[in-house]
């Protein structure tokens, strides 16, 4: 499962490896902006939860934070990021964190590639017929699926079967 935090946005998606890369279930988090924040945070929270135990994932792929905006937005997605991982950890379930340069160049070959080259691979590799919009959900697809590369690698590295 990839994850995309974001207090208003959190992406979300489930992709699978075998045989092929496929997406299996994709969505966004949303939150008002109007509403009191512990509010916001348990709303990610509870939902995300859900869909852990919906979709029972072999583990959770974040987006590390790497910020260049205002203050408020930084502070308000590292909470959701917060609760993000407090349920993929309340799941037992193993927690890996990509840098947004590191999820480009697993999936465009350039860790400087615009949100644009990012989704148009994304709708490539996983033969969508249309993009994924909007780019919360688009970057949460590009994140599994660069947790789905790195942990092929590590698994033929080591000589064992691949995972979900």
């Amino acid at each position: 499962m990839g994850i995309d935090p974001g207090l208003s946005e959190t992406g979300w998606a489930v992709v699978e490896s075998r045989p092929t890369e496929k997406l299996l279930a994709s969505g966004v988090i949303r939150t008002a902006a109007g509403t009191p924040l512990p509010e916001r945070l348990r709303s990610i929270h509870e939902e995300l939860s859900g869909l852990i135990g919906t979709h029972r994932p072999a583990s959770v792929a974040v987006e590390d934070m790497f910020f260049t905006g205002a203050a408020a937005t930084i502070r308000g997605t590292l909470e959701a990021r917060g609760v993000i991982l407090l349920a993929a950890s309340s799941a037992a379930l193993p927690i890996s964190e990509y840098h947004p340069r590191t999820v480009k160049l697993a999936l465009t070959g350039s860790g400087g590639a615009a949100k644009l080259q990012v989704r148009r691979m994304v709708e490539r590799l996983l033969r969508l017929d249309k993009p994924p919009k909007p780019n919360d959900l688009s970057d949460a697809i590009a994140i599994a699926l660069c947790h789905l590369r790195f942990s092929r690698r590590k698994t033929r590295e080591a000589g064992e079967s691949p995972e979900q």
